[in-house]
């Protein structure tokens, strides 16, 4: 079993900042690409940022420039810096990797429990 354990959310003002991390816990070979997704009420579930594992990024336009997604292999840990948040920020921020549990098995997708990023005009 692979868990995925998402902290840093809560409640910030325009402008402000705020960093996530996740990591990824249980039987683990290998991760792939690993990433950010976010959802806000009625809407869908979109991509926020993702990093594979050499390292190479890729962010929604709306957070090009404020957000900065990172990842420590050895600790097996996704991050996301967040600044100049803004209202439309708010959403549930979910946690996502592709994750190889063992040497002969495939890789599959691990979604986190979410957390919640408020922000405040």
């Amino acid at each position: 079993q692979v868990q995925l354990v998402e902290s840093g959310g809560g409640l910030v003002q325009a402008g402000g900042s705020l960093r996530l991390s996740c990591a990824a816990s249980g039987s683990i070979f290998s991760i792939n690409a690993m990433g950010w997704y976010r959802q806000a009420p009625g809407k869908q579930r979109e991509l926020v940022a993702g990093i594979t594992s050499g390292g190479t990024t890729k962010y929604a336009d709306s957070v090009k420039g404020r957000f900065t997604i990172s990842r420590d292999n050895p600790k097996n840990t996704v991050y996301l810096q967040m600044n100049s948040l803004k209202p439309e920020d708010t959403a549930v921020y979910f946690c996502n990797a592709d994750v190889r549990p063992t040497m002969w098995a495939r890789y599959h997708d691990y979604w986190g429990q979410g957390t919640q990023v408020t922000v405040s005009s």
